[in-house]
Parts: structure tokens; C-alpha cells; sequence
């Protein structure tokens, strides 16, 4: 199962809830995209693909700001992804290659 499948089934509507407000307050998202990812998407699994999609296209900080709060509120489901698994790879490019 590929890393980003794995946020998507494992991933709680908690922990989604709690990404979300730490990126708004660092910034990496506004209130607009926030609401867009709760609101626009009934699917847990959706809301964590919207998420996702959403940070990869705003660059490495926003993916390593959201790797950290990941790692922070959820650190079973951060270690299970292995997001550092490869030492040589920057953790934004990391998230950049989940498929």
C-alpha cells in the first residue's frame, strides 16, 4: 500500500480536524481552504486526499510544516508512513513523491 493510501484509511476526522487548524495557523492554509477541504468533501479518505493534494502544490515548507504537525499529532500513523525512511531525501520531498 503506497504512503498516501495509507493517510487516507488511517488518518482520523480528528486528527484531519487538528491538521487543518494548526496549518491555518502557521499560514500554510487559509480559512477558505480549510472550509473547502471540510466542506467539499463528505469522504474522511477525500478530505485527507484534498489535504494532501492541497499542501503538495503550495511546496516543500508547506509539505515539511505539515510532516512536523503530522509527526506531532498523530505519531503512529507519521511513523507507519516512514516518512524519514530515506535519510537522504528532504522530508517536503518525501511528501512530494507520495503517490
Amino acid at each position: 500500500m503506497s504512503a498516501r493510501r495509507d493517510v487516507y484509511a488511517e488518518v482520523t476526522t480528528e486528527i484531519l480536524t487538528q491538521l487543518l487548524e494548526a496549518l491555518v495557523c502557521d499560514t500554510v492554509l487559509n480559512k477558505l481552504e480549510e472550509e473547502s477541504i471540510l466542506e467539499g468533501n463528505l469522504l474522511r479518505a477525500d478530505k485527507a486526499r484534498s489535504l494532501i493534494d492541497t499542501v503538495r502544490k503550495k511546496g516543500d515548507k508547506a509539505c515539511k510544516i505539515t510532516i512536523k504537525h503530522l509527526q506531532i499529532k498523530d505519531p503512529s500513523l507519521f511513523s507507519q508512513l516512514r516518512l524519514y525512511s530515506d535519510p537522504s531525501a528532504q522530508q517536503g520531498e518525501v511528501m512530494h513523491q507520495i503517490p
